[in-house]
């Protein structure tokens, strides 16, 4: 059966590039969201397989919803995704409970090679 993934990144482009990097590769969108605190809420409602979360976002960032989403629920599965040189927060997500970890600008095969990573 096909995983469901929630995508939250506040560039439309490039929730559209992981979309279609994701679909064409057998996996069901579950939804998007464009900012953390979306992120939340349709984490909530959904209850995905896993959550490809950017870092940088307007209302609230990455990190805080991924927070949230772990204090609700401590088994989601989440893969942070922002641009070069942001390593304090890479350290921080991955501390925070991110499983991996992408760099813009996406690469597909590292895209499927972390979500297959954690998926199992």
């Amino acid at each position: 059966m096909a995983k469901n993934i929630l995508i939250c990144d506040d560039a439309a482009f490039m929730r559209m590039m992981i979309k279609d990097i994701l679909t064409k590769n057998g996996y069901n969108i579950a939804g998007e969201a464009e900012n953390g605190a979306m992120a939340v809420d349709k984490y909530n409602e959904t209850k995905p397989d896993l959550v490809l979360m950017d870092i940088t976002m307007p209302e609230m960032d990455g990190i805080q919803a991924l927070k949230k989403i772990k204090a609700n629920d401590p088994a989601a599965c989440v893969i942070m995704c922002s641009a070069m040189g942001q390593q304090a927060m890479v350290i921080e997500s991955i501390q925070s409970g991110a499983r991996d970890f992408i760099v813009k600008p996406f690469q597909a095969d590292r895209v499927l090679e972390a979500v297959q990573k954690v998926l199992g």
